[in-house]
């Protein structure tokens, strides 16, 4: 039962849900408590921006030829 717990824990954080729904959804009664438990499952927050970054601009922004450099006014 501890590991279908844990399992569903982990699926629910890799797919984007917050410390506080989850410590809810498990009953804890303090979201700190859940942080402490399943930090370790928590995917690298770099990767989550950098995917949520993506998917605001979708992948026309990729192919636009731009080098990203930002024009200054002079």
């Amino acid at each position: 039962m501890h590991a279908l717990r844990h399992y569903y824990a982990s699926v629910l954080l890799d797919a984007g849900e917050n410390i506080r729904a989850l410590s809810e959804h498990l009953g804890h009664s303090d979201p700190g408590f859940t942080l402490r438990t399943y930090t370790h499952l928590m995917p690298n927050s770099q990767d989550h921006a950098h995917k949520a970054i993506d998917a605001a601009f979708g992948p026309a922004a990729e192919d636009d030829g731009d080098d990203g450099a930002v024009p200054v006014a002079v």
